[in-house]
């Protein structure tokens, strides 16, 4: 089958460029201003917005885990080290888990984003109070120049994330008394520590002259650096639409695949293979689950816990695969380390759930964490079953294989300012 794929690619393989048109309006961004992107850069990379000052965003999205962290789900505040080397604080340990994968931040400044977290529970709405919905309601939208921006400020308000345990640090107390946007609430206790620092102020007046340091004035200048540093939009695949290059033939193979019998973008569409949608496909729950603290299961039901809809139980947010080979673990709790596994998930999801064993996944050691809980319960695992939306097909070994050489073509690993030397707060800036 793969040998008749390639003869076919190779006879068609200067029609990319026309295929291009097939793939609808190319992704738009934002006009770049360097003197906010400077001040986003640093701030970033500055542990000067977590709780106990250990955690930056670059802990849980670092470049050299393709902007994510490498594991299935995150130790945040708590741990120590980056990636897959990271490990407990014995002296603080985390209370749990991150609930959820880590994604990659890839492309995020393109207007067609207009969704964020898995399960979308942040998203452009016109109906809502400035137009964005979240579940913190219309305080967590004053001042945020876009969904990214609120998005990005979503992880310092989180306990297990960036704000810390219990009464340890002024800004978890202040989360865990939900005060957030209140006058003197976490917000003001977040701006006033960058306030603070002298080459914050001035970087602040000179970016946004007039204008006060606020949490969202720091959420905006933060996704203006995620805007422009992982834009990702000249992969090969981009030359090749564009007739500038020619995919090697098993890629090719593979994109007439994905484009054709495999089916892959009836929900991997348009530029950014995404259809921004949510869809259940029996996706292993691993973990301690998207629960309240007060809710005694380990679920993730997904974009239900947003809508309330049953016909949203356990969908999940179609990723981008703008590069995807650089930010396994795949899933919406990083269930698979490869890309080949995810593939053949998606081949057959309910027997691939059936199947699943736990060492599929990344898990940094956590003692104490029943990561199991879901996957041994029968009727929590024939719930996530009957939500497949997905048909079941066969892909033989060259096909997967070719899917991944076209998977490849995607890649385009833009990184523009790195990671800085040092950052203001004369703390250690992550990841250096």
């Amino acid at each position: 089958m793969i040998a008749v794929l390639i003869a076919l690619s190779i006879l068609v393989g200067g029609a990319t460029a026309g295929f291009a048109q097939d793939l609808g309006p190319r992704p738009s961004f934002p006009d770049p201003d360097p003197e906010r992107i400077a001040l986003g850069h640093l701030l970033f990379y500055d542990p000067i917005l977590s709780g106990n000052k250990g955690v930056s965003c670059a802990t849980c999205h670092h470049p050299d885990f393709g902007t994510s962290d490498g594991v299935s789900l995150a130790l945040g505040d708590g741990g120590v080290g980056l990636g897959p080397e990271r490990k407990l604080d014995p002296d603080n340990p985390p209370e749990q888990r991150i609930p959820r994968n880590a994604p990659g931040l890839w492309n995020l400044g393109a207007a067609q984003f207009t969704r964020f977290f898995h399960d979308g529970r942040l998203e452009l709405d016109p109906s809502q109070p400035n137009g964005i919905r979240t579940p913190l309601g219309a305080d967590m939208t004053r001042g945020f120049d876009s969904p990214l921006a609120a998005q990005a400020m979503f992880p310092v308000l989180s306990g297990d994330e960036m704000a810390g345990h219990y009464s340890e640090n002024e800004i978890s107390r202040a989360v865990r008394q939900g005060l957030l946007a209140q006058p003197g609430g976490a917000w003001d206790k977040i701006a006033d520590r960058v306030a603070l620092i002298p080459a914050y102020r001035e970087g602040f007046a000179q970016a946004i002259p007039g204008e006060p340091i606020t949490f969202a004035a720091i959420a905006n200048v933060i996704a203006d650096f995620i805007a422009f540093e992982w834009r990702a939009d000249n992969a090969l695949f981009d030359r090749a639409m564009r007739g500038e290059a020619e995919l090697p033939p098993q890629a090719r193979a593979g994109m007439t695949l994905f484009y054709g019998s495999a089916g892959c973008a009836t929900c991997h569409a348009g530029w950014l293979q995404t259809d921004h949608r949510f869809h259940a496909i029996a996706m292993p729950q691993i973990g301690p689950g998207k629960a309240a603290r007060f809710e005694p299961h380990a679920r993730d039901e997904g974009r239900f816990r947003v809508t309330g809809d049953p016909a949203d139980a356990f969908a999940f947010r179609t990723p981008s695969l703008r590069n995807v080979t650089l930010t396994a673990p795949y899933g919406h709790g990083g269930a698979y380390a490869t890309l080949e596994a995810v593939i053949r998930h998606h081949a057959d999801p309910v027997d691939a759930l059936n199947a699943y064993r736990l060492d599929a996944a990344i898990l940094p050691r956590l003692p104490g964490a029943d990561d199991q809980r879901i996957l041994s319960n029968p009727d929590e695992m024939a719930a996530i079953a009957d939500a497949n939306v997905l048909a079941p097909q066969k892909l033989e070994a060259d096909e997967i294989a070719a899917l991944i050489a076209f998977l490849k073509t995607l890649e385009d690993p833009a990184e523009r300012l790195g990671i800085p030397e040092s950052v203001p707060s004369g703390l250690p800036p992550v990841g250096r």
